[in-house]
């Protein structure tokens, strides 16, 4: 793997001299998400064939892989020991990859109970933009003096680095799980799911939909009973292929040719009285936006930003705007000053995150 490592290394380097742009990418399931690629007069760098898993010590509920792993073959070794990705992550496709899971940030329905990915990485192995091999982090939580640089990957979207290796945080698969279903308005819901957050109750994941709530319990049977009798509500059969298919917006309310917006907000926020359908996640904390083209742009991100959150249009966007909410000016300053230290010739994903990095 060395070989690799030595030929992405020569890549980059002659991007560098050249200023040449390069794209990053692994196996392209989130090729829409972020501000579109430049790809005229830039060099793609496949990251695929740089795979495996380096490290994996079950007892220890870490694993160390490389950054094209699939991320499928990833949650099958764990699986195999009864672990998984406590942070649930979406694929969008069977080729998805750990390092295209780290850059993304994405998480899926269990985050507002376990975390996010940038909670669960430990350690990374990069390749800053000049070409230099660098390690953070490693493979214990408490490891970082300074500057957790590692974590700082989660979400870069690959303008500051290419990732090589990856050591993640991993949990033990609860014992059961089972979903509750039970029809409310919208209003009753928001209450109710923050309502329950309060409470010690092994909630792991929650969505509304078109007037249905959804509740999934996960953990010990004793718990997850005695919580089933104390919420109510009907069981869901099949209740993993519904949260695979919120998970992976395979669900009837993810139109692929409408723009889709991502609100992440207060949880507590009452309904946003916003054109379009709307889905809830995280006990309210993320609200998913389906909107026609030429919905106003201005109005959603300032009503993402009353609520104490931002909005990010994370699919279909026709109209040249900025995927991701705008930044302060001085936010915007430190996002510069980080891109010039780790990729001073501005060659890394140029644009995907912010057209100014």
């Amino acid at each position: 793997m060395q070989t690799t490592i030595d030929q992405y290394q020569a890549v980059i380097r002659a991007a560098a001299e050249s200023k040449t742009p390069l794209r990053i990418r692994g196996g392209g399931t989130k090729d829409f998400y972020g501000n579109p690629a430049a790809e005229q007069n830039s060099t793609l760098l496949d990251m695929t064939d740089y795979n495996g898993i380096v490290d994996y010590e079950p007892t220890e509920l870490v694993i160390t892989a490389r950054a094209g792993t699939r991320l499928a073959d990833l949650e099958v070794e764990l699986d195999r020991h009864g672990q998984m990705l406590a942070f649930e992550p979406p694929h969008f496709g069977s080729a998805a990859t750990l390092g295209g899971c780290v850059a993304a940030g994405l998480s899926g329905p269990r985050r507002a109970a376990a975390g996010s990915v940038r909670d669960f990485v430990l350690g990374v192995r990069l390749l800053d933009g000049k070409g230099e091999d660098l390690h953070f982090g490693g493979q214990v939580m408490k490891n970082v003096a300074g500057y957790d640089v590692s974590r700082l990957m989660a979400g870069s979207m690959g303008t500051l680095g290419v990732l090589l290796e990856v050591s993640l945080k991993v949990l033990p698969k609860p014992a059961i799980e089972t979903t509750l279903c039970m029809a409310m308005d919208e209003a009753a819901a928001i209450e109710k799911m923050n309502q329950w957050a309060g409470k010690p109750l092994p909630v792991s994941a929650t969505c509304f939909a078109d007037g249905q709530l959804f509740v999934r319990l996960s953990g010990a049977e004793p718990a997850v009973r005695a919580a089933q009798v104390k919420l109510g509500g009907e069981t869901l059969v099949d209740d993993m292929v519904f949260w695979r298919s919120v998970r992976e917006h395979t669900h009837g309310f993810f139109q692929p040719d409408k723009p889709l917006w991502r609100l992440s907000i207060k949880s507590t926020t009452p309904s946003l009285l916003l054109a379009g359908r709307q889905l809830l996640e995280w006990n309210g904390g993320l609200r998913w936006l389906s909107t026609d083209d030429g919905e106003d742009a201005e109005a959603i991100r300032a009503a993402a930003k009353e609520a104490g959150g931002h909005a990010t249009l994370f699919r279909h966007n026709k109209s040249g705007i900025s995927v991701f909410h705008p930044l302060p000016s001085g936010m915007m300053k430190i996002h510069r000053a980080l891109k010039e230290k780790f990729d001073p010739s501005g060659i890394l994903n140029p644009g995907r995150l912010y057209s100014e990095i």
